[in-house]
């Protein structure tokens, strides 16, 4: 078969760029000690903290990748695609644009209209759990702007220190903290940033003060945004991107102890959202048309309180203990077909809130055992979570989106042990205990209380060969247990048989082998630049996987979910960083296979085969960056037709300012054209177009003093 012009384009440059890497590699001598970039542009020399004790995520033996603040300035995402371009295996789901349609998807685990989805992924803002679930919703409603640093760890490896049914892995979101706006010598800091997108012709307004008081910091932000609807690459609108948003974040930290090793910190944020006639379906498709319109105001709240002693003087003592709260809250009225609300199916046109709390209380000991050439350390905790799901409409309970509480308490050890800085394995074992009590409808409907067990355990180990290259394999398996949508969903006898309650579900398992190398160098082409590579492949075992039973016209009532499904997900992940004085690149490569075990086909939630190859040159006079982006995608035939593509490329470019001295220092500009062709297409996980041409222009100052 012939593939698409931008298809044959992408896999080419791909194939040039992996081709250009090897035989840089191997004409370029060995370096004496393994490269510690420090800058900004060498992703893989980050410190990835979701782990265990901090690594650089080259030395991680899984598959990691955070993003910064200097990435969060360069692309000003509005929404979890724009947030995770780059990021090899990660993208969002759903919606192309909206801002309450779009769901996390990593290595083909995630879908924004599969019920429990999210339960599979899990979401963190400052260690606090977050999670919500709706009919034909989005899952995640915070302002990226809150935001400082994103860590996306890939794979069920992290249910150790998360929690079991981490399938796809772990998204942990921090927000932005006093001291990064604070320098010496002022205890104050503001920022006043302004920012506007051409398509959809949105505003955008910030304003950030951070203090230093004694042995305290403290932050303040507020953020604004109005925007109306964005249109696609052929200028047809996108509906239901049009939106006003408010968010806020207060944030102090205190340093106590006499050897200032013990802190406290307290965040609070929230973010408020108001659609006024926008898309029931707000993730997209052709049910955007068919639910039509209504009102939808969100508000999505996270509340944290965490206290640390590092107890310099006794290395068995490293103790974190985190209280936690999380509210995400749907209302929604004005429907524009509310004359056909009923009671039944219908009841998704009436009137209706829909919420998702959660309160955790987390407690967490890391003891340094080193000795000799072993460094020890041995990670235990104990984490309990409540979960509590409401819902309410003008016609009483809604059988689709059934009321209850979740309780769970999960216990965990990781070790980790490296010898000679040469080995080092992690192994890890966590067991959550959870109790799921269905709400008042839902027992009226034949719900009962389920209580479970979920184990998780992992092996993961990384080698250093030589200076510059190590080996490295994870071995994890994780349960998830049933969600209570999943449980006490129930749907009345229409033109198809009844569908009761689900008490009889057994747990999604998930077995997963990752295997990959690193490679990292200096002076390869001038004295002080640096390469860096990480290769990972992955193979994932599901069972027992939870769908919807069918139906057959005239047959008996049928419980509303069941295990009926089992798959393999398989593929590899490729990330690069090169970085010199005067210019830099990155190659992000994914590929993502899958197959439906019952049936052959490929599953519905597979991500495209894609490269993203970002280019870019450096003015350290002018403390300046420019660079281009290209972004390639293959075709994809899966099960349905829904998330099946064709190939597309799409083209970006940016510029950084942030001059230093004169009239214009503490002034930061940033400006990104997407799309610059105005290239009509849509992704695969999408179900409405991209939008086209937008130019992104943000500009901040601080002021200190």
């Amino acid at each position: 078969m012939l593939l698409h012009p931008s298809a044959r384009f992408g896999r080419i440059s791909l194939l040039v760029s992996v081709s250009a890497i090897a035989m840089t590699l191997a004409t370029s001598p060995a370096t004496a000690q393994q490269a510690e970039p420090d800058s900004v542009f060498q992703m893989l020399g980050r410190i990835i903290f979701g782990t265990g004790t901090p690594k650089l995520a080259i030395d991680t033996p899984q598959a990691v990748t955070v993003i910064e603040q200097e990435e969060l300035d360069r692309d000003q995402p509005s929404n979890i695609t724009d947030l995770f371009t780059g990021v090899p295996g990660v993208q969002g789901t759903g919606a192309s644009a909206r801002p309450l349609g779009q769901s996390f998807n990593i290595r083909g685990i995630g879908n924004a209209e599969q019920t429990a989805s999210a339960a599979r992924i899990i979401v963190t803002v400052d260690g606090a759990p977050k999670f919500f679930e709706q009919y034909r919703m989005g899952s995640f409603f915070g302002d990226l702007d809150l935001y400082k640093r994103v860590e996306v760890l890939r794979g069920p490896a992290s249910s150790t220190l998360y929690g079991s049914g981490a399938i796809g892995g772990v998204v942990a979101f921090t927000t932005k903290d006093a001291s990064d706006f604070l320098v010496a010598g002022a205890d104050n800091a503001l920022q006043v940033k302004l920012g506007y997108d051409s398509n959809g012709d949105t505003l955008r307004a910030g304003a950030i003060y951070a203090t230093r008081q004694g042995n305290a910091e403290y932050l303040l932000a507020l953020n604004n945004a109005s925007g109306g609807d964005m249109v696609d690459g052929a200028g047809e609108i996108i509906p239901g991107t049009a939106f006003n948003s408010m968010s806020g974040l207060l944030k102090g930290t205190w340093v106590l102890g006499d050897d200032a090793d013990q802190s406290i910190t307290f965040s609070m944020s929230r973010t408020d959202s108001d659609l006024d006639d926008t898309a029931v379906a707000q993730t997209g498709g052709a049910a955007a048309s068919q639910f039509g319109t209504a009102d939808i105001h969100t508000i999505d709240d996270t509340i944290s309180l965490t206290y640390n002693n590092a107890a310099s003087d006794n290395p068995w003592l490293n103790l974190t203990a985190q209280l936690s709260y999380t509210d995400t809250t749907a209302d929604k009225d004005n429907f524009l077909y509310g004359f056909l609300c009923a009671p039944g199916r219908n009841a998704v046109l009436c009137d209706s809130s829909y919420g998702y709390s959660t309160t955790s209380l987390k407690v967490e000991n890391t003891a340094d055992l080193s000795t000799g050439l072993w460094e020890n350390y041995l990670i235990a905790g104990v984490q309990w979570t409540g979960q509590e799901r409401t819902a309410s409409s003008s016609v009483g309970d809604l059988a689709f989106h059934p009321e209850g509480t979740a309780d769970t308490t999960g216990v965990y050890l990781q070790g980790e042990f490296v010898w000679n800085e040469k080995l080092t394995l992690i192994p890890g074992l966590r067991a959550d205990f959870s109790t799921i009590t269905p709400g008042r409808g839902a027992v009226l409907a034949g719900g009962a209380a389920q209580s479970d067990t979920a184990v998780s355990p992992k092996l993961a180990a990384m080698y250093q060969v030589t200076d510059n290259f190590s080996l490295f394999g994870t071995l994890a398996k994780t349960e998830r247990m049933p969600t209570l949508d999943e449980l006490y969903s129930s749907e009345a006898a229409s033109s198809l048989p009844a569908r009761t309650p689900s008490l009889n579900l057994e747990k999604e398992q998930a077995t997963t082998v990752e295997l990959g190398f690193t490679w990292q160098s200096q002076g390869l082409l001038q004295a002080d630049d640096s390469l860096q590579i990480k290769a990972t492949a992955f193979n994932n075992d599901l069972t027992n996987m939870i769908a919807v039973t069918p139906r057959v016209v005239g047959g008996a009532a049928v419980p509303y979910f069941s295990n009926i499904d089992s798959a393999q997900i398989w593929g590899g992940e490729v990330e690069a960083f090169y970085d010199a004085d005067r210019w830099f690149s990155q190659l992000a490569y994914s590929n993502v296979r899958s197959k439906d075990n019952a049936t052959g086909l490929t599953l519905a939630d597979t991500p495209a085969e894609n490269v993203v190859l970002t280019v870019g040159a450096k003015f350290p006079v002018q403390n300046m960056t420019i660079g281009w982006r290209g972004s390639y995608f293959d075709a994809i035939t899966t099960s349905s037709a829904t998330t099946s593509a064709p190939s597309y490329d799409t083209q970006d470019v940016f510029v950084t300012w942030a001059p230093e001295e004169g009239g214009l220092a503490g002034f930061q500009v940033n400006l990104m054209v997407e799309n610059i062709w105005d290239a009509e297409y849509r992704n695969n996980l999408s179900l409405d177009n991209a939008p086209g041409r937008n130019t992104k222009l943000t500009v901040a100052k601080i002021i200190t003093f």
